[in-house]
Order: structure tokens, then C-alpha cells, then sequence
């Protein structure tokens, strides 16, 4: 049977209220059905329908300027939503935190496998993955506002191992996303920069009786498309939107080095100021070994692939992203979630797989809040909701976990120069705190597994102590009392205390 093809605004007319509807995407217009989200706001705003709807997506939507999710962000229309990421999407993290609906995190990777349970029939997700975070019923569930009450992830032991289980629920309509439809419905994606979750979502929605609704920028005829790339079959498609507009990203119409037609030259690539971050960035990757597997994460720590690629080091281990990038470079700023040159490009949940599974030699992350324990908070604080993204798949399973940020937020102007660093104006928030708002990686966790953990910025390095952080390098020209110490409270100083390596601040290579 073939499928309708209709416009953005009819497909969205067969949304009704108090469905349960999936959208697949990713930050910085990823894969993003954008003109399918634009429309369903739209709709809402002229009809007040339809309303009560529960929205699930495995990553953050939206390019923090009012796309993707905050399409969606209008009071009355949501009743629940769970996610993996609010954090670019800015007006619907508020509604969430002014407890405007039901509102849950779940970590990325499991967001990802959840869909093929549900695709598979089975009860839902059940893994490690999650414990002693705030996703752990014991602490907060993955719930994030006072609104939210029912608990959803339960503790279980099968083998006499603990997991959390996630149970999987019906979908009712999906918005998924490809480059070419032809007239039976089959999807390819040849100008996507991922993959993502696309074919799962697809899969559920079907299994679960719902409708899939499919946005793509062309229409081919039927039975032309290279059977190699198709990546949804017609027989998952129910409606076809076809948007001539489609951008592969926010920030480019088309890059083929990103969906792998073209290899970029490395001397395009944008250079990498010497500044506070780059200090972090140089001193994180002293960290890789020769043949490491690596994850970067978003923000602080995606400048260590810029580093890598100013003194040469690409080649000697490769590099990853969650969203199932696996080589190449990965982009910097809204849309990471692509690379330049990708090696492979896999489903999202396979790249999970892997990761979960403790195929990582080393990981590296941005971190919100650190406290004297050694925990790290990125999901939740100053009153924002942001999110873990893959933060906790990634964090947890890693063989060696470095978490990569500035000392202090707000103002830091610390100068690299000579071989010395020099705090210009401190800045006015403290990252280094007695206690995180929320656990989302879990330094007891850590400890019982016995992996490696360190903490860099600027100017100090710590490693996670047997029970709290230790300081083991210092930045020269820094004063440990003045510049370190008196912004922490009582954690141990190594007393093989030594300086970071001068050539991290030179304008020269390090």
C-alpha cells in the first residue's frame, strides 16, 4: 500500500489530543522534522488542538533560538513529556521547570534502545545504566519537577545484578525525518549527517498500531531509490511530507562532509584561539593513548578534536559522538551531533550498545557543578533544566572518564601566555560546590567500579580520591591558596603536587 502525500499541515491535522507522539532529531536541526513541528505549533495556537499530548524524543531538539521543541512550547498543549535532552530547546525547559506539565530525563542511550523494545514487543528497557544517578528511583526517577509524581523506572535484580528497568509504552504517531522518499514510501537518508533513531521510531510507532508520519526534502519515483540506502521501508510509512526547504542543519543547507560524499580538508577547518579553553582542551588530550577509542562530549570538551587536529594526532586514535559518529571531527557549537569526514554512521542505539558495554577507552566530558565527593551535575541547577543527553551512558561506562571545564562561570578571564596562566577577573559562579543540585554521574558508583576519573580546567587537575577529590596538578603562575584552595572546601592535596605542563600555555603547539 502506498502512502499518502500531504502537506505539513494536513499530516498534522491526523494528530489527535491525548496522543502519544515521537519525534526524532537531534540538536542544531539534525534531522529535525522541522516543518512537521512548525505546523503542529501552529495548529495548536489557531484551533487550541490538539492538547494533552504526551511528546517523547531520545535527544535535544532545537537550535536554543526557538526551533525544534519550542515550536511545541505552548501552555495546555503538552501533558508529559520525556526526553533525554531539553537543553536546546530553552522555552520548553522553562515551562518544565514552572511545572507547566509532567516532565522526565531519561538518559539518551536508553531513550535510544527503548524504541527498538518497544519495536521488539518487549516490556520496556532494562540495564545498569542509570544507578546511583538521579535517574534511580532511590534518588529521583528522571523526574524533574514537583508535577511529576508517578514513578516510571523501577529497580531490579535479574542475575543477581541490579538494573533499572524503563518500560516501554505505546506510540501513536511518530515525526520522522530522511533526504528522499520515493512514491511506495521507502526512505533514504544520503544527505543526512546521522542516522540517529529513525528506523526504531518508525518501527514502534507501527508495531504499536500508531501512524508515521515522514518529513523528507524530495520525492523520487517509485522503485529508483538504491535499496543500499534505504533507511525506513515503505511499509513503516503511512504520510509523506515533502519540504524542498529542508536543511541538513541549522547552520548549513548542505555540507557533504558531513553525510560522507566529500572528505574536508583539514586546513578548512576553524582555527582554535589560545584561551582558557584550549588550555583545557590541550591538557585533556595528554590523556589519549595511541589507539583509543574516545567519546567528546558537547561544549568545553569538543575543543579537544581541534587540538588533536592542530598537532597532528587524528590518525593515532579515533574518535566518536552519541549520536552514532564514529571518526572524523566532530562539529563544534549548535550542531554538535555531526562530524567532518565520519568513518561510519550508525544507528544511535548501536553506538549505545557499544558504549554501554564498556567499548570506550576513554571518554570526555563539560561538567555544570562539581562537588568535594567527586560528583558531577550537567543536568540540573541554577533553577534550569538542561538535561543528560548521553552524559550518563557515556560518564558510567567509559574505561577513564575526564571531565573538562572551566574553574569558575560568569566572567573568567584567565589569561595563557609564556608558559604561565594568569586570572584576569575571576568569575562569579562556582563550579567547585559542597554539594551538586542533581547526581548525574555518581562518584560512589565510580569507586565501586574502579574506573579512572579525573577533573580538568585551567588551572588545577584532580583525580577522584578514595572518598573525595584530590588535587594533583596546578597551573604555573596560579597560587594554590588564593587561586584553587579558597574556592574549595576540605579536599586533599596530593602531596606529589606537581605543575602543569608549561607548554600548554604557549602559542605554540603543546
Amino acid at each position: 500500500m502506498r502512502p499518502e502525500f500531504l502537506t505539513a499541515d494536513q499530516a498534522v491535522a491526523r494528530v489527535r489530543p491525548a496522543s502519544t507522539v515521537a519525534i526524532g532529531g537531534s540538536g542544531g536541526g539534525l534531522m529535525e522534522p522541522d516543518a512537521l513541528l512548525a505546523a503542529l505549533g501552529r495548529r495548536f495556537t489557531e484551533t487550541g488542538t490538539p492538547d494533552d499530548l504526551t511528546l517523547v524524543h531520545t535527544t535535544g531538539i532545537g537550535d536554543r533560538e526557538g526551533g525544534g521543541m519550542d515550536l511545541l512550547a505552548h501552555p495546555g498543549m503538552i501533558r508529559r513529556i520525556i526526553a533525554g535532552n531539553w537543553g536546546m530547546a530553552p522555552r520548553m525547559s522553562r515551562l518544565a521547570a514552572e511545572n507547566a506539565f509532567e516532565a522526565y530525563n531519561f538518559p539518551q542511550g536508553v531513550m535510544a534502545q527503548l524504541f527498538r523494545d518497544i519495536a521488539g514487543g518487549r516490556p520496556g528497557t532494562v540495564t545498569h545504566v542509570g544507578i546511583g544517578t538521579f535517574c534511580d528511583p532511590r534518588l529521583e526517577g528522571g523526574r524533574l519537577n514537583e508535577r511529576t509524581t508517578e514513578d516510571l523506572v523501577e529497580v531490579v535484580t535479574l542475575g543477581g545484578r541490579e538494573c533499572l528497568f524503563y518500560p516501554a509504552q505505546p506510540i501513536d504517531v511518530c515525526f520522522v525525518r530522511g533526504t528522499t522518499a520515493d512514491e511506495r514510501g521507502n526512505i533514504s537518508c544520503e544527505q543526512e549527517a546521522a542516522r540517529l533513531d529513525m528506523r526504531a521510531i518508525a518501527q514502534a510507532t507501527r508495531n504499536s498500531g500508531g501512524l508515521v508520519i515522514a518529513q523528507v526534502k524530495q520525492i523520487a519515483q517509485a522503485n529508483t531509490l538504491d535499496p543500499r540506502t534505504v533507511e525506513i521501508p515503505g511499509i513503516y510509512v503511512d504520510v509523506v511530507v515533502s519540504h524542498p526547504e529542508q536543511r541538513q542543519v541549522v547552520t548549513h543547507e548542505y555540507n557533504p562532509a558531513f553525510s560522507g560524499e566529500t572528505r574536508a580538508a583539514l586546513s578548512t577547518l576553524p582555527p582554535f584561539p589560545l584561551d582558557q579553553r584550549k588550555v583545557v582542551a590541550r591538557r585533556a588530550l595528554q590523556e589519549v593513548r595511541e589507539g583509543d577509542v574516545v567519546n567528546l562530549g558537547v561544549g568545553i570538551a569538543d575543543g579537544v578534536a581541534a587540538v588533536a587536529a592542530e598537532e597532528g594526532r587524528l590518525d593515532s586514535f579515533t574518535l566518536t559522538i552519541e549520536q552514532g559518529l564514529v571518526g572524523g571531527i566532530p562539529a563544534r557549537g549548535v550542531i554538535f551531533g555531526v562530524a567532518s569526514n565520519p568513518t561510519a554512521i550508525l544507528d544511535q542505539a548501536a553506538q549505545f550498545d557499544f558504549y554501554d558495554g564498556g567499548g570506550l577507552n576513554i571518554c570526555f566530558l563539560g561538567f555544570a557543578q562539581i562537588d568535594l565527593a567527586g560528583n558531577v551535575n550537567v543536568s540540573k541547577f541554577g533553577g534550569k533544566i538542561i538535561g543528560t543527553g548521553g552524559f550518563v551512558n557515556i560518564s558510567q561506562n567509559a574505561r577513564t572518564a575526564v571531565f573538562c571545564g572551566t574553574f569558575t562561570a560568569g566572567g573568567l578571564h584567565a589569561e595563557p601566555s609564556d608558559g604561565r596562566l594568569r586570572i584576569r577577573t575571576e568569575g562569579k559562579h562556582r563550579k567547585f560546590v559542597e554539594r551538586v543540585d542533581q547526581i548525574t554521574f555518581s562518584a560512589a558508583q565510580a569507586r565501586e567500579r574502579g574506573q579512572r576519573v579525573l577533573y580538568v580546567t585551567e588551572r588545577a587537575v584532580f583525580e577522584l580520591g578514595a572518598d573525595r577529590l584530590r588535587l594533583i596538578e596546578i597551573a604555573p603562575g596560579i597560587d594554590l591558596k588564593a587561586d584553587v584552595l579558597d574556592h574549595l572546601g576540605a579536599i586533599e592535596v596530593a602531596e606529589d603536587l606537581v605543575e602543569m605542563d608549561p607548554r600548554l600555555f604557549r602559542e605554540e603547539s603543546a
